[in-house]
């Protein structure tokens, strides 16, 4: 539970900057921010793979 207000505590300011920076800036750090979740979901994903096997 307190991950999740973290969470929601972090995208208020992220989204409060967001206003601030030039259209360019938020589309690269929204392109980096899928990166990193596409990575994670792979690594998840095969790791439970790897679990399940053993």
């Amino acid at each position: 539970m307190l991950v999740l207000v973290a969470a929601l505590m972090l995208l208020g300011v992220l989204m409060g900057s967001v206003a601030h920076v030039p259209v360019p800036v938020s589309l690269v750090g929204a392109a980096l921010i899928g990166v990193w979740l596409l990575v994670f979901a792979a690594r998840e994903r095969h790791s439970r793979r790897s679990t399940r096997r053993s």
